[in-house]
């Protein structure tokens, strides 16, 4: 019988470590947390000092059940939880319901799940720390104080199903000042002049910089026609200037929580959620088969440090070596700076051995395993690799007091773009000619070209967490089931990669920024989060911070309550009746987004989805009209009027005409660069609309 007892969250992980501790030691899973606040009240006893009513979460009984059994029969139970402040207020509830000393040395911490690593903790156990529990009750209590208070008004003045919350304010807010801003800009006109050069028989690409070799601005056609009116098309010009630089492109840090959701989000499409998940995968343990069996693959995956350990960068820069030799091995690191308010508790997103290449794993791991475990690999391999050089040239060109501006690079060392290239560095090499002070060129070609300035960008998955990050809400832990939040109560949808606020979600807003602005004050809730790291440190009281937000908030809720008024969200017109009753038919707004609805419900149930057509005859059944659709996971596509009697569906946008070629319809799709319209079975394909 196993003498010691050891409880971690999750099956995979009790798998993984029970492997490396041997017989003496069983394993069990609690499965997540096990005690919580109440759902069916405020659970927070206001008037004694915020004290929370914590119960058995519903449906864990059977897990608390056999927790209890297996600690009775154990001689010592250790607590091995997630080393940050959730792991911790887990294992300070498994110490009350198992009856445990919070003081007696029985909880354990690991940055990586690996055999000498495991090992040597269970050698160094220690007390819970009561300064991390109490900095993440000091969350949970405050986010229960601020949900339970303000839904329940939401429910009474907007609609039921509605909630509010600390974190999850913020990033709508940020979602509709965006919106806002873009719907407030005004373009403005500009124009540039991309003109062609020749030295000998070598052409090369310049831009209109200005006049005199001082910038000048091209507002209009009419400036622009006076600038090529100064040029003597017959006559050569001048190289003035040549500029030649060495300069360095230096790779960026290992992955933080942050960085990995943003990079994973640009590069392979993950949302926030899943990107957590299968990290969570990766840190808990892979079955590798043979004798090496069940390995945690990377280091703890919540973190906000860009800090590495000593043995990591040893075993990088041996790789680094071996793989790709000695020029390329960064022989010092370059430092990077910590985020502020980074707490540092972990290192860096990191493989646990570099020597495990992603292509010695692609056996074992899904695609989407593989897809991020490379992405990190190459991350922090690259972090460890001398930067790029690059020789650059910049020309200026002039005739007339008419000056232009050629820029060129050549890659002279790869360094860590041999391994990794950075989301915004993939420039090509643009090699000038051997252009020298003095020499003479010819102009063959000037491009005028009319611009406009473009509104900011709506915020995708990734720019909205690299904002909340920026402003200092919420934690690393946070992001991805806030933005999941304002997802599914429908405040912000999903438009291709990025957020549109619906009419809700401005409803809300509105509300809370009204009567609760604090809760949306971008740098009063960045307070908050530096009060609960100061708490995590043990500097502040998690009561007397908890009491220093409440008591103004309590006021703002009680004069809520009386000054809100109702909202109704009035059913539109449909403009036509119900096909079961005759009744009109009306526009309502649900929990996903506008469908048709009868005048007459709950007497008469009859909904309907609402349809956009895009004018193009059924290319199956050549009867229903193709409309636009939108799958569950809000990816659009296109189908048939008639379904069921017609299953015709696309992923792209047909167009209404057939293939010249082959008779196939013909598709709009997507491309880099703009659209194309083309032939699905690839015989045929039209020029590119940018």
């Amino acid at each position: 019988m196993a003498k010691n007892l050891v409880i971690v969250e999750s099956p995979s992980k009790a798998k993984t470590i029970e492997k490396y501790l041997g017989k003496n030691y069983k394993v069990v899973a609690s499965l997540g947390h096990i005690r919580d606040l109440p759902k069916s009240q405020m659970g927070v006893n206001i008037e004694n000092n915020y004290e929370p009513k914590y119960i058995s979460i519903r449906g864990k009984g059977d897990v608390i059940k056999g927790l209890k059994k297996e600690a009775k029969k154990a001689d010592h139970v250790y607590l091995a939880a997630d080393p940050d402040r959730e792991g911790e207020a887990i294992a300070w509830h498994l110490s009350h319901l198992l009856d445990l000393d919070p003081k007696g040395k029985n909880r354990v911490v690991f940055n990586e799940i690996t055999k000498d690593t495991v090992k040597n903790a269970f050698k160094e156990p220690r007390s819970i720390d009561m300064n991390l529990v109490d900095a993440q009750q000091a969350r949970r209590i405050l986010d229960r104080l601020v949900g339970y208070s303000i839904s329940p008004i939401l429910w009474k003045k907007v609609k039921k199903g509605l909630s509010a919350g600390r974190v999850q304010s913020i990033a709508l807010k940020l979602i509709l000042d965006r919106e806002k801003a873009i719907k407030a800009f005004v373009p403005e006109e500009y124009w540039t002049i991309d003109s062609e050069f020749k030295k000998g028989q070598k052409k090369f690409k310049a831009a209109f910089y200005g006049l005199k070799n001082k910038k000048k601005a091209l507002p209009n056609n009419d400036t622009v026609q006076e600038i090529l009116g100064q040029i003597d098309r017959k006559a050569d010009f001048d190289i003035t200037k040549v500029l030649r630089r060495e300069r360095k492109r230096y790779p960026a840090a290992p992955f933080t929580t942050s960085s990995l959701q943003q990079e994973a989000n640009r590069r392979l499409n993950f949302k926030t959620r899943k990107t957590m998940m299968v990290a969570q995968q990766l840190y808990e343990g892979i079955n590798l088969g043979g004798r090496q069996g069940t390995v945690g693959l990377i280091t703890y995956m919540r973190t906000d440090s860009t800090r590495i350990s000593t043995v990591a960068k040893h075993e990088a820069s041996q790789y680094i070596h071996e793989a790709y030799g000695e020029a390329y091995a960064a022989v010092k690191i370059r430092k990077t700076k910590n985020p502020e308010g980074a707490q540092d508790a972990h290192e860096a997103i990191r493989p646990s051995s570099v020597m495990r290449t992603p292509e010695s794993l692609k056996d074992v791991l899904s695609k989407d395993q593989m897809k991020l475990y490379r992405l990190i690999w190459s991350r922090f391999v690259a972090s460890q690799m001398t930067p790029a050089v690059l020789d650059t040239m910049t020309v200026t060109i002039m005739q007339n007091e008419v000056t232009f501006r050629a820029n060129g690079s050549k890659m002279k060392f790869p360094g860590f773009t041999k391994l990794y290239v950075q989301t915004g560095d993939e420039s090509k090499d643009n090699e000038l000619p051997d252009l020298n002070e003095g020499d003479k060129v010819k102009l063959t070609k000037t491009d005028p070209a009319q611009h406009f300035t473009q509104p900011p960008a709506r915020y995708s998955e990734a720019s909205l967490v690299k904002s909340l990050e920026e402003n200092g809400v919420g934690r690393p832990s946070t992001y991805a089931p806030t933005i999941d939040t304002i997802q599914r109560r429908y405040y912000v949808r999903l438009n291709g990669k990025s957020f549109e606020p619906t009419e809700l979600g401005e409803i809300v807003d509105e509300l809370i920024e009204d009567f609760f602005p604090d809760i949306v004050n971008v740098d009063f809730t960045a307070k908050l989060e530096d009060e609960l790291d100061e708490i995590e440190e043990g500097q502040q009281q998690w009561v007397k911070v908890v009491d220093q937000y409440y008591q103004p908030f309590s006021k703002e809720v009680a004069q809520a309550e009386d000054k809100i008024e109702k909202i109704q969200i009035k059913d539109e017109p449909a403009g036509f009746d119900c096909d079961i009753c005759g009744a009109p038919m009306v526009i309502k707004m649900g929990r996903y987004g506008k469908f048709y609805a009868c005048s007459r419900f709950p007497d008469c149930r009859n909904t309907k989805a609402i349809t956009k057509e895009i004018g193009v005859i059924c290319p199956k059944c050549h009867e229903g009209q193709v409309i636009e659709r939108k799958s569950k996971k809000n990816r659009i596509f296109y189908g048939c009027s008639r379904y069921p009697d017609c299953d015709f569906v696309s992923w792209d946008k047909p167009v209404g005409r057939d293939c010249p070629k082959c008779g196939h319809f013909l598709v709009d799709k997507k491309v880099k660069g703009g659209h194309q319209v083309l032939c699905p079975n690839g015989d045929y394909e039209e020029q590119l609309q940018k």
